[in-house]
């Protein structure tokens, strides 16, 4: 597939003021891929902070989603040089970075994710250019790879202004059960405190135009339909443990 025509396609999205639905992946399994790879997403995050999936087993799963045309992403376990080059040398097209809380860290991750004279991003083949074959055209692609910062702390909330203008951030995305913990009332989504905490988020980042985003764990359309409305433009709809699992169960089902 072509990953930078992906990216750019969803970064057209972002300018226009459309919306980029994905999915995320937990379960290190390249057929759930490949499953979840032909659903019509943009994207599929696969997750290395909280999944079980190991480095080693991205390039079967990158391959599988990538069958579908669908970009593949990681949420990198910590946002390190290390976590930022293993994950994009197998082929994700970007990164979704956990728990940013300022603008100096931010900053270094994008310079990890980016070869020069971008960034710092050590430079070699890699199954990202087929190991050389594609050496030259992924010189592109490595300059500006999708680069998603999670906001899950209220300190992160503090510095959101400085955060926002960071070069080469494409979008925001709230982790709420962090966000409120932080805030000490963990997965109280109905608090006052937090939801000014989340409009706060909101509305700075439609002043910097940046797009915000929000992961919808359990699958509702109409859940869905809503936070689009809100002027959520990055958005992950549900998870693929969730799918399976709320599919599956029969509780409450029978009689």
């Amino acid at each position: 597939m072509n990953r930078i025509k992906k990216v750019l396609h969803i970064r057209e999205k972002f300018r226009s003021g459309k919306v980029s639905v994905g999915s995320w992946m937990q379960i290190p399994d390249a057929s759930v891929a490949e499953i979840m790879g032909q659903c019509n997403y943009d994207w599929i995050a696969v997750d290395l902070e909280h999944g079980s999936i190991s480095t080693c087993q991205l390039p079967d799963i990158f391959r599988a989603l990538e069958l579908g045309d669908t970009l593949p992403l990681a949420r990198i376990a910590e946002g390190n040089a290390s976590n930022c080059k293993q994950a994009l040398d197998a082929g994700a097209g970007g990164i979704i970075v956990p728990m940013i809380e300022s603008a100096e860290q931010l900053k270094l991750v994008r310079d990890s994710c980016c070869w020069p004279p971008t960034g710092q991003r050590g430079v070699g083949f890699s199954r990202a250019n087929l190991f050389g074959k594609y050496f030259d055209e992924y010189l592109e692609e490595s300059q500006t790879p999708l680069l998603v910062a999670m906001i899950e702390n209220i300190t992160a909330v503090k510095n959101l202004t400085d955060i926002l203008q960071v070069k080469g951030l494409d979008a925001i995305l709230i982790g709420p059960y962090d966000l409120s913990a932080s805030m000490g009332i963990t997965a109280q989504f109905d608090n006052q405190e937090f939801k000014k905490v989340v409009n706060k988020i909101e509305k700075l980042s439609q002043k910097h135009k940046i797009s915000c985003g929000i992961h919808i764990v359990t699958p509702d359309t109409e859940i869905l339909d809503n936070r689009i409305k809100d002027g959520y433009r990055f958005i992950a709809y549900s998870i693929d443990s969730v799918f399976l699992r709320t599919s599956a169960s029969i509780e409450g089902k029978l009689s």
